[in-house]
């Protein structure tokens, strides 16, 4: 029992997909209930400032998701007359739409035959057939598409997916204790006759990501906390990070580069150490909370080395009613 299968229109259906990319169904839950409470509509979505779009999103990461989202609304505002597609191949033509959600919108909202190939449903290919190769290849992926089409004729292609989706999920894991005993599909499963059910799927050697250390610094000033918009391109791009350099600094060397910017510092603390992984990166971070006097003065004017990196002063309840930091940072917004 999930909120978007209570209510499982094009723009429910669509929202919750994409919120599930990459993150668990229990924590979209809330996310979705809060998204859906401020943009009910496609036109609000369409018609939202960036911002608001991104603050409704903080915390869910992969940044990118919402603003395709928007770009997908705005889309559908102007091309499709306000009424999202109704079919795979037009589905596929919006922003941030790939194979697998098209294939889930089209078949759940429009009855269209065609399996959602998300990692349940090809794990589950892979087990049932003994896969020998990596399904995750164009050839796998071609060959679990054919077989689970064929198997949906006649059968609500929504529910098929969804049941997949569920076993996938909940019974057929991709680790630990494959739950095969509870598993409606045992009968019918090659490698649970055989008894070697994790030797699938067959999966691609990983690369290994990139280490970056990094310095983050919550710096305050009376009541307000320093941070800076990023670029809106590349990494996080658009949202807010607080102040940060490479490398681990030593407590001396932060209170230098807090110097450095044209501030006070009046006393340190240490934050401990955070990690965050990427797709293809990771950060390995430790942090210091700093708290400064007035700003230092240099010939008669203010040198605030800070504003020009692009640096200001927000209030706390800028920072909690508008701006997004993103989950790269949690650890450390817990100190907010």
């Amino acid at each position: 029992i999930l909120p978007w299968r209570e209510e499982p229109g094009p723009y429910h259906t669509w929202l919750s997909e994409i919120m599930l990319q990459q993150t668990r169904v229990e924590a979209v839950k809330g996310y979705y209930a809060r998204f859906l409470s401020a943009l009910p509509e496609i036109s609000d979505l369409a018609n939202a400032e960036e911002e608001k779009v991104l603050k409704l999103w903080e915390g869910l990461g992969y940044y990118s998701r919402a603003r395709n989202l928007q770009k997908a609304a705005k889309k559908i505002m102007t091309e499709y007359a306000g009424e999202m597609p109704n079919s795979f191949q037009e589905l596929k033509k919006l922003p941030g739409i790939g194979e697998y959600t098209a294939a889930a919108i089209a078949s759940i909202v429009y009855k269209e035959e065609i399996p959602a190939l998300d990692g349940n449903l090809l794990r589950i290919f892979a087990r049932l057939t003994s896969y020998p190769k990596v399904v995750l290849e164009p050839e796998g992926k071609k060959l679990a598409f054919s077989y689970f089409q064929e198997k949906m004729q006649g059968i609500d292609p929504g529910d098929f997916n969804q049941a997949l989706m569920d076993l996938g999920s909940g019974v057929c894991l991709p680790k630990g204790e494959i739950a095969c005993n509870s598993c409606p599909l045992k009968a019918f499963c090659s490698s649970a006759k055989a008894g070697n059910p994790s030797d699938y799927p067959k999966l691609p050697e990983k690369k290994k990501r990139k280490v970056e250390q990094y310095s983050i610094f919550l710096i305050r000033h009376q009541e307000e906390l320093m941070l800076k918009k990023r670029e809106n391109k590349g990494l996080l791009a658009g949202l807010y990070e607080f102040y940060k350099l490479e490398g681990h600094c030593s407590e001396k060397e932060a209170l230098e580069a807090v110097e450095n910017l044209g501030l006070r510092p009046l006393r340190i603390k240490a934050l401990g150490e955070a990690k965050h992984i990427f797709t293809h990166k990771e950060w390995e971070m430790i942090g210091y909370e700093v708290y400064c006097g007035d700003f230092q003065e240099e010939s008669g004017k203010a040198k605030r080395t800070w504003e020009k990196q692009g640096y200001r002063f927000y209030s706390k309840e800028e920072i909690h009613g508008e701006l997004s930091i993103p989950s790269a940072f949690a650890y450390y917004k817990q100190f907010l």
